[in-house]
């Protein structure tokens, strides 16, 4: 994620397998969009071969591209290269790699930069990152450092010709002086090279639809991708929601209420919710959707079955 994420327990398979299978794919579902996936490096005690079958399940739905994180303080630098550039040799997708301000001054990260381009990564997402002790501590630039996204995605133009992308926030950064100074923010990361920004995951439509509408006003005219974060454990949404920001509307903490309790109804909840959020979201003009996976397909491609957005039931309704 745009914040770093907290792993979530391996899955039971016999929920995925035991979920109704009713996603409402009819033919008005709205035509494929862009996808994305986001994943994490997977931590040494974490399987590595449950890992690359989460990447080859959901390489099969064809996304644009991959994106691989960079841990909080920069913790997996070295880990998030070398998976991007495997997903590319591995899967043919194109893999972005993230990159971040933190704990580094300019040489090193441009040398972390160069590095990604010699392996054949071709795509960075660039952000300010979180400090080492994660989403809500205060954050400091580094000594001879790229102070903020901003300088980052300039310093990355210059080097090399990545593409690059970069983060928004529609219910605007928790650090921002306000919603006008954050979308300004946005637009100097765009002017210095971005082409692509990948919002932090949002479940108020209203507050998403205000935050597109600042975007235009200001000029912001390269792709927004909708940031989707299925929900796999709902007190850590609350918990992860409450430091970045994000705000879970009352109706859906009332539906929400002790689907923890009941791994089915959680289940069906959260491919059911990710649904509305898509639809909506494309009302809105969206056609880009970046999943962050949390390095689980299971929800992820029943969500785009359920959209109709995976090649199975593209071919089927063709």
């Amino acid at each position: 994620m745009l914040l770093s994420p907290t792993p979530e327990p391996t899955p039971d398979p016999a929920v995925a397998r035991s979920a109704p299978a009713d996603f409402r794919r009819r033919p008005d579902r709205p035509a494929a969009p862009r996808l994305s996936f986001e994943f994490f490096p997977p931590k040494p005690d974490q399987p590595v071969a449950a890992f690359w079958r989460t990447v080859a399940d959901l390489a099969a739905l064809d996304p644009q591209f991959c994106s691989v994180t960079f841990g909080a303080g920069g913790s997996t630098r070295r880990a998030t290269g070398t998976i991007a550039a495997e997903i590319q040799d591995r899967h043919g997708l194109p893999a972005a790699a993230h990159l971040t301000c933190v704990d580094a001054t300019r040489a090193e990260i441009d040398a972390i930069a160069s590095g990604y381009w010699q392996t054949g990564i071709r795509h960075i997402v660039a952000l300010r990152g979180d400090p080492r002790g994660g989403a809500g501590g205060a954050y400091s630039p580094a000594r001879d450092g790229y102070a903020y996204a901003d300088a980052l995605v300039a310093g990355l133009a210059r080097r090399h010709a990545f593409e690059i992308s970069v983060a928004a926030y529609p219910e605007t950064h928790p650090q921002a002086a306000s919603a006008a100074a954050d979308t300004d923010n946005l637009k100097r990361k765009i002017d210095n090279g971005a082409s692509r920004a990948i919002t932090q995951f949002c479940f108020d439509m209203a507050a998403f639809e205000r935050f597109l509408d600042r975007a235009a006003r200001a000029g912001v005219a390269v792709p927004i991708a909708a940031g989707i974060l299925p929900i796999v454990n709902f007190a850590r949404l609350e918990s992860f929601a409450a430091a970045c920001g994000a705000h879970l509307p009352a109706d859906l903490r009332r539906a929400a209420a002790g689907i923890d309790d009941e791994p089915l109804r959680r289940h069906r909840f959260a491919v059911d919710l990710a649904i509305a959020q898509c639809d909506a979201l494309y009302r809105l003009g969206i056609r880009d959707f970046h999943f962050y996976t949390l390095n689980r397909a299971e929800l992820v491609k029943e969500i785009c079955d359920g959209m109709g957005w995976s090649p199975l039931v593209q071919r089927a309704a063709n």
